[in-house]
């Protein structure tokens, strides 16, 4: 998906995901300071997004998934279909940690009906990897 790199917003995210796996909380304060700045659906879930990684609980992280999930559909950007199965697995795996299996497996379905926009690379092939694996723990 094509981000504007002269977008503060997604200045700040960048600047999170250098510093992430070295400094989460400062990580997470730009990334909360990205979501404050976000005026755009398109902005708000790159924000959103990456919220959802530096969250205390499964809880607290299924709640920003979903707030990207929506705002991702809600943008109707065709640029962001790519980033659907992700997203969806990211939720169905919220689901399923929070013993929901019938919404865990509700979202992983969602997920793989999708899968044909990811690209066919290494990160494409995780992505598809983890929809199924979800499904195969859930015995579908």
């Amino acid at each position: 998906m094509p981000f504007d790199p002269t977008n503060p917003v997604i200045q700040l995210c960048v600047k999170g995901m250098e510093i992430e796996a070295k400094s989460p909380e400062l990580a997470k304060d730009l990334f909360i300071q990205a979501w404050n700045l976000a005026t755009t659906d398109v902005e708000k879930f790159t924000a959103a997004h990456y919220l959802a990684r530096q969250q205390d609980s499964v809880a607290e992280k299924l709640d920003w998934d979903l707030r990207a999930l929506q705002l991702a559909l809600q943008s109707q950007d065709d640029s962001l279909t790519a980033s659907y199965p992700s997203l969806y697995l990211n939720v169905g795996k919220g689901y399923e940690e929070l013993d929901d299996p019938e919404q865990a497996k509700s979202y992983y379905q969602r997920a793989l009906s999708y899968t044909h926009h990811l690209p066919t690379d290494g990160y494409g092939k995780m992505i598809k990897q983890g929809i199924e694996s979800g499904l195969k723990r859930l015995m579908v």
